[in-house]
C-alpha cells in the first residue's frame, strides 16, 4: 500500500492537534528504571494514528482508518523514568493525495519538581485504508496552511521520504540464521529473534497490527542484541527510518530478527527485520513486513556512556553491512556537528 502515496496540493480543512498524557509505570521500563524506547515509540504511534484517522474522517465520504506507512529518523534526546508523566502531542503538518504527515513531540514531566524535558521528536506518515476493504487506499482531506512556505516545505519532505523509500531495497530473501558456538563480539554471537503470534490485542478493530505494537517488538529485539553484545545496561539512542512494507494481519506468525551491523566507540547499530507468515492462509507466502536500524548506547550504573566492544565482522556480507553502517554513522555525525555550529 506504500506505493499509493501521491502528491497533492492542500486547499481545505484546518490543522488538527492532540495531547495525550500518561504516567510511566514499572512495566514500561527496563531494570535500570529507564522507560523502554519501544514504549515511547508505541505512544508516539498511537497519537499519530488517532490524529490522522480523525482527520481522514473529517469530511463526508467512505469511513477509513489510518495505517502507519513510515517513521522518519527518531532521536531519543533524554531518558524518561518510572513515575514521570509523558506528554505526547501531535499535529498534522502536511497532506498529499493519499498520505498524512504527523509531527509528534514527547515531553517528560517530573510531577514532584514540575521540571519538563523534551525526550522525542518524530515524523510519521499514514495512509487511510477503507473500512470496507483495508486493501483500498482512500484520498486524504487537504489541510490549510497559514503560510505558503509551510506547504512547500511539506512537499519537499514528502518527496524526500518518497525517494528514500524507493531507494531502500530490502532483501526479502535475507533471513538471519542461527550459528552454533559463535565467538564473542561477532554478529552471530548477539543476533536474536522473537517469534510472536498476532492476536486480537495486537490489532486494530479491522484486523491488522498496530504499527506501535510492531515497533515495540522491534525495539525489544534490538535491545536484546545490544545487551548480548556489551553485557551492560543499554538504552535506545535513535531509530533510523522505519518502513512498513505491508500490513500484518491477525493470525499471522511474525518473526522479528535483529543483528549487529556496526559499532563505533560508544554506539551500536542493529538491523531489525520483521517477517510475517500467514499460517492460516495457504494462498500467501511469508513476506517482509517492516525493517529499520536501531542505535543503542551502553551505560554505566551511574548512567554514563561506556565504550562499546568492537564488532568483529566475519563474512563478506557482514563486512559490507559494517561499511554501510559506518557510512550512516559518519553522515549523521557530520549532520549533528553542522547543526551544532553557531549561526553567522
Amino acid at each position: 500500500f506504500l506505493s499509493a502515496l501521491e502528491p497533492r496540493a492542500c486547499s481545505a480543512s484546518s490543522f488538527s492537534s492532540l495531547l495525550c498524557p500518561r504516567i510511566m509505570r514499572p512495566d514500561d521500563a527496563n531494570v535500570a528504571g529507564n522507560v523502554h524506547g519501544g514504549t515511547v515509540l508505541k505512544m508516539i504511534e498511537e497519537a499519530g494514528a488517532i490524529i490522522s484517522t480523525r482527520h481522514c474522517n473529517s469530511q463526508n465520504g467512505e469511513r477509513c482508518v489510518a495505517a502507519l506507512a513510515r517513521v522518519e529518523r527518531t532521536d531519543f534526546l533524554s531518558p524518561m523514568c518510572i513515575g514521570e508523566v509523558a506528554h505526547v502531542s501531535g499535529e498534522i503538518t502536511y497532506t498529499s493525495k493519499h498520505s498524512v504527515e504527523v509531527q509528534v513531540n514527547v515531553m517528560s514531566e517530573n510531577i514532584l519538581t514540575g521540571i519538563k524535558k523534551l525526550t522525542n521528536k518524530a515524523t510519521l506518515w499514514y495512509v487511510p485504508l477503507s473500512l470496507k476493504n483495508v486493501d483500498k487506499v482512500l484520498e486524504v482531506p487537504p489541510v490549510v496552511y497559514s503560510r505558503q512556505e509551510q506547504e512547500e516545505e511539506g512537499r519537499k519532505r514528502y518527496e524526500a521520504q518518497k525517494l528514500e523509500r524507493m531507494e531502500t531495497k530490502w532483501r526479502n530473501g535475507d533471513i538471519i540464521q542461527p550459528v552454533m558456538n559463535p565467538e564473542p563480539n561477532t554478529v552471530s554471537y548477539s543476533q536474536s529473534s522473537l517469534i510472536h503470534l498476532v492476536g486480537p490485542s495486537d490489532c486494530t478493530l479491522h484486523g491488522f497490527v498496530h504499527g506501535g505494537v510492531t515497533m515495540k517488538l522491534m525495539d525489544e529485539v534490538a535491545g536484546i542484541v545490544a545487551a548480548r553484545h556489551c553485557k551492560t545496561n543499554i538504552v535506545t539512542a535513535s531509530v533510523d527510518a522505519i518502513n512498513f512494507h505491508d500490513k500484518i494481519r491477525k493470525g499471522c506468525v511474525i518473526t522479528i530478527s535483529g543483528r549487529m551491523t556496526f559499532t563505533s566507540n560508544k554506539s551500536m547499530e542493529i538491523e531489525v527485520l520483521v517477517d510475517a507468515d500467514p499460517v492460516v492462509d495457504n494462498s500467501q507466502k511469508r513476506y517482509r513486513a517492516a525493517s529499520a536500524f536501531f542505535t543503542y548506547v551502553s551505560l554505566s550504573q551511574e548512567g554514563k556512556p561506556l565504550p562499546v566492544p568492537q564488532l568483529v565482522p566475519e563474512t563478506e556480507d557482514e563486512k559490507k553491512r559494517f561499511e554501510e553502517g559506518k557510512g550512516r554513522y559518519l553522515q549523521m555525525k557530520a549532520k549533528r556537528q553542522g547543526q551544532a555550529e553557531p549561526q553567522a
